[in-house]
């Protein structure tokens, strides 16, 4: 079966962070004929472009989203734009505001308007689940940057289709919290946990990927793809990391101890992944949920093999974390 992305241009923004290398790596490996790592990561770059054995089809350039006029620049010729360049930690965002805004809100407008004015055939961009019922800075610019992608399906008369993916807790990638509880461990603990009742929901590299591409393919302009995702409980986490790695780095696990700290601004007990009004509305397929644009009143399925959801209330109520067993077999496939 012929790849989607064969023989594309591909930009990436952010594209030396952890997702974006995948998604690079995959558009490689599809076919693609040209990708573009956009970045204010000059190290990354350098480092990327050794490990990716200096690819011809793969070019780098340096330069900031919030840079208008680089931004329009670095676009022209892309057929599409996978927009993952953000400010992305909770605490960080909370700190400085202003930051998250120039870069989460203003860089998304600054990609719309170059794609529109370029006449790009697709944008998908990279949000997450803070952005339901936010109560952070980072969530809340999340939040705009999907309705800011939604509204141009209809606010523009372009042939240029935008849509959004929202992601859970991607595991083992740069900055997340699983390399960082890994080095505590391999300092001898005591490893940092908020709240024992917290609970994430968890996907993995290559699910994030797939998410992705598959948004690419289906996409018909201002609709949410939404990945399944398991729950799981950070205590439970923590607890099979130390099962696992503890050994590694010449430690028992009952040597690592739990320092509990307390939950950080912007943070909630127990992420969401849908809003009330958009589980009236979302049409699901076997890997992930697809919500419609706002705007959009008809609520049509056009996507094959998708159906509307039923009972997802009920589904999201009695939704239990995975068993501690559960998750350090999802551990080992990472490890």
């Amino acid at each position: 079966m012929t790849s989607y992305l064969k023989g594309k241009t591909i930009l990436i923004t952010g594209g030396t962070g952890s997702i974006g290398q995948a998604i690079a790596k995959r558009a490689l490996s599809d076919g693609a004929s040209l990708v573009k790592i956009f970045s204010n990561d000059e190290n990354g770059q350098y480092d990327m472009e050794i490990e990716f054995r200096q690819n011809k089809r793969l070019v780098f350039i340096i330069g900031d989203i919030r840079d208008e006029e680089r931004v329009n620049y670095i676009v022209k010729g892309v057929d599409i734009i996978f927009h993952t360049a953000a400010l992305k930690h909770v605490d960080r965002c909370e700190y400085n505001p202003f930051e998250a805004i120039a870069v989460n809100i203003l860089g998304t407008k600054n990609v719309i308007l170059a794609a529109l004015a370029e006449k790009v055939k697709k944008v998908i961009s990279i949000s997450t689940d803070k952005a339901v019922n936010p109560v952070s800075v980072m969530g809340g610019t999340k939040l705009l940057a999907e309705k800011m992608i939604s509204a141009e399906t209809f606010l523009q008369n372009s042939t240029t289709i935008f849509s959004s993916v929202r992601f859970g807790n991607v595991l083992n990638t740069r900055g997340s919290i699983i390399p960082r509880i890994e080095k505590q461990i391999m300092n001898g603990g005591p490893i940092t946990l908020t709240d024992k009742r917290m609970k994430r929901f968890f996907m993995s590299q290559e699910d994030a990927v797939h998410l992705i591409i598959s948004a690419a393919e289906l996409a018909k302009g201002g609709e949410t793809f939404v990945l399944k995702m398991p729950l799981i409980l950070l205590d439970d986490l923590f607890e099979s990391m130390k099962q696992l790695l503890a050994p590694r780095y010449g430690f028992d696990a009952t040597q690592i101890k739990t320092k509990i700290i307390g939950m950080k601004s912007g943070e909630k007990l127990i992420e969401e992944l849908l809003t009330d009004f958009e589980m009236d509305r979302v049409f699901e397929t076997k890997d992930f949920y697809i919500i419609p644009p706002q705007l959009d009143i008809s609520t049509k399925n056009s996507y094959p093999r998708a159906k509307k959801s039923q009972n997802i209330r009920k589904h999201f109520k009695d939704m239990k974390p995975l068993k501690r067993s559960q998750v350090l077999k999802l551990l080992k496939k990472v490890y």
